[in-house]
């Protein structure tokens, strides 16, 4: 339940893989520099100044150069405290409805009237349903999210709210609904955090400032917060002594001599959770310290990159072609290898520019980035701009 078990069980992997001891993939690191190459290029097209932002949920709300997040925020009359409550209740809700939504579904944003696709039609998507008081249990003040009101949020009022058909059909449709009702009761359980007289999801925030020391707060603190608090609400998973690991598998390269062996944790939601949450702490003048105590994030994109850019590849091809459950020998092995190579892939960059860790931590490198070049390979090698896997998301995972 750590960003460093995290690191050291993929580790595990890793290794196999390197020793050729992997039965879905092998390894090829000569390919890995010409990889990174293709990263910064992306990086310099997209940030000539290479001043990067954290990979967080904000980048997705800028739409055709408008960011809707500064609209509404800039229409918010209310003191910085609320304004933070108010800018990670968003955060959550629209992290949690972030998994892929598929090839097929797109929404129609009324604004500009494109039809946006994965991450960015999820995330005007979920913008447009908190700002209608979808989660909020107060009719004269729509913008927070009440345990109540979460705890009904039901897969017809997604649909409805995401434009979801059989003809636009929204990938782990009911998976998403489950985990904002769940994220509901979890609000009511914990009144040591959200408050037992008015249960409100931002009020997390106190929780996370009152971990800070001299005006700052350990990265990793806020990945332990949320994977501590969140934990029930992650469906059918494993659980060791009474707790619900979440986003953890089980590979048998993992294997080592404790209560740990054999299990994988990723916990990419409460990580991309985690740097999103950055920048609403930041306004409130907390500094975020030792950023790179995370890891990357174990997704398609990432990993499509490594397949795609030839530093992965599978024994049998074949698998390309089948639809693979998140627990499968193949995806576990993808996913840990991802988390490995991005922290390999992040010094090469930062070697290429001329940057330390300081400059350009990992979240800017998943954001300037390894995600956005593995989109632009998928999109360059498949008329669909799909991963290289495909993956049986019940949208909760990626």
């Amino acid at each position: 339940m750590t960003a460093e078990a995290i690191r050291a069980q993929c580790g595990l992997i890793f290794d196999a893989g390197l020793n050729d001891r992997l039965e879905n993939f092998t390894i090829d690191l000569s390919q890995l520099p010409t990889v990174a190459e293709h990263v910064v290029t992306t990086m310099r097209e997209t940030y000539p100044d290479l001043r990067v932002p954290p990979h967080a949920r904000w980048r997705h709300f800028v739409i055709d150069g408008q960011d809707r997040w500064r609209d509404l925020a800039d229409e918010l009359a209310c003191d910085p405290l609320e304004r933070a409550r108010i800018r990670i209740e968003l955060a959550i809700i629209s992290v949690l409805l972030d998994a892929g939504a598929g090839d097929v579904w797109r929404y129609r944003d009324a604004k500009s009237g494109l039809l946006l696709g994965r991450s960015e039609g999820l995330a005007i998507a979920s913008l447009d349903l908190f700002r209608s008081g979808a989660f909020s249990d107060r009719v004269a003040t729509p913008l927070r999210a009440d345990a109540e009101a979460l705890q009904k949020f039901a897969p017809t009022l997604l649909a409805n709210a995401f434009q979801a058909s059989s003809d636009n059909p929204l990938v782990g449709l009911e998976g998403r609904a489950l985990l904002i009702a769940s994220l509901g009761q979890v609000v009511a359980d914990r009144p040591d955090i959200f408050g037992s007289q008015s249960a409100r999801l931002g009020n997390l925030v106190d929780r996370l400032a009152s971990l800070s020391r001299g005006g700052q707060l350990q990265a990793t603190d806020i990945l332990s917060t949320l994977l501590d608090v969140f934990g029930p609400i992650w469906p059918g998973r494993i659980s060791l002594a009474g707790r619900n690991l979440g986003d953890t598998w089980q590979h048998q390269a993992a294997a080592r001599d404790d209560a740990a062996s054999g299990y994988v944790p990723f916990h990419k939601l409460s990580q991309w959770l985690a740097y999103s949450l950055f920048e609403p702490l930041e306004e409130l003048g907390i500094e975020i310290i030792d950023r790179d105590g995370l890891t990357g994030l174990a997704e398609y994109r990432n990993g499509g990159l490594f397949i795609d850019g030839g530093v992965l590849h599978l024994r049998n091809p074949t698998i390309a072609s089948q639809p693979l459950s998140p627990g499968s020998a193949c995806v576990v092995e993808w996913r840990a290898l991802t988390i490995c190579l991005l922290d390999q892939i992040a010094e090469l960059v930062r070697e290429m520019l001329g940057r330390n860790r300081d400059q350009l931590p990992l979240a800017s490198v998943l954001e300037g980035g390894t995600w956005a070049t593995g989109r632009s390979m998928a999109r360059a090698l498949r008329a669909n701009g799909a991963p290289p896997l495909t993956i049986k998301s019940d949208g909760s995972v990626f």
